[in-house]
């Protein structure tokens, strides 16, 4: 408790030889694995901590408005990030909390989360901000495509996510921006390139470049484009049958991508 802390920083968190917890806990956390590549960090807050046999012992939650970083980002930050006191770069790996004067949210918003460059024919928020139950989904909306929607929606349903369409909702005065922002927002995007519909190939390649888990259906590989084919995809038929085995297909896969 308190290595790697300045004395007049951990003085101010000390409640005579023991930590103030209380304090403590009202510190955004970084939550740290040893090392300083591949390790997945995670940004929280100690909700619940008390002392037990000399050992401190917490509880804490993750914050979800903040995404997953690796150690390697932080570690390229250690100077903003008041971690580079000790020449064996024992802030990284020791077990240890540790107390930093430094604003953690400013100093991730301007030095680990860097601006994104935004588009001009469309607008996207400066940081990303995703809801983790949200399926979007793009495909043609005529209406053989209402049962295939269902079937997703079972799909979402089973993995306790939700599937929404562009036409399901009218925030924007255009429908491109309400496209994007569906997409942007989205956990999971589907895609159904059944019948080479244009519009659904322009919004999988945005979902594409923004980074969202993709999954791609269609009713015929042919209407895949030659710069797509290298993906994975799943066929179906738009009968009872085949819309069936879709909805177990999509399930399978989306519990594979929130099992990351």
């Amino acid at each position: 408790m308190f290595e790697n802390t300045e004395q007049h920083l951990a003085g101010q968190f000390k409640d005579g030889d023991l930590p103030n917890l209380v304090a403590l806990r009202r510190l955004p956390c970084l939550f740290i694995p040893e090392g300083t590549g591949d390790e997945i960090c995670k940004v929280g807050q100690v909700t619940e901590a008390r002392i037990n046999n000399g050992q401190v012992l917490f509880e804490y939650a993750i914050d979800p408005d903040v995404p997953p970083m690796r150690n390697s980002l932080l570690y390229a930050q250690k100077n903003r990030l008041d971690m580079n006191r000790h020449r064996h770069d024992f802030d990284w790996h020791r077990n240890h909390w540790a107390v930093k004067d430094v604003d953690l949210y400013r100093t991730l918003l301007r030095s680990v989360n860097p601006r994104r460059q935004r588009p001009s024919v469309f607008n996207i928020p400066e940081h990303e901000s995703i809801e983790h139950q949200l399926v979007s989904v793009m495909m043609p909306f005529g209406a053989e495509f209402g049962p295939v929607y269902q079937a997703i929606q079972q799909a979402s349903a089973a993995c306790n996510l939700v599937s929404r369409r562009a036409d399901e909702i009218w925030e924007a005065p255009g429908i491109i921006q309400d496209v994007v922002s569906l997409i942007d927002r989205a956990r999971i995007v589907i895609c159904d390139l059944t019948g080479r519909n244009p519009n659904v190939f322009y919004e999988a390649e945005i979902a594409h470049t923004l980074g969202r888990e993709v999954i791609i259906i269609t009713q015929s590989e042919h209407d895949i484009p030659f710069d797509l084919r290298h993906l994975r995809h799943l066929r179906y038929l738009n009968n009872n049958e085949g819309r069936a085995s879709l909805t177990d297909a999509l399930r399978g896969r989306m519990q594979t991508i929130l099992g990351h």
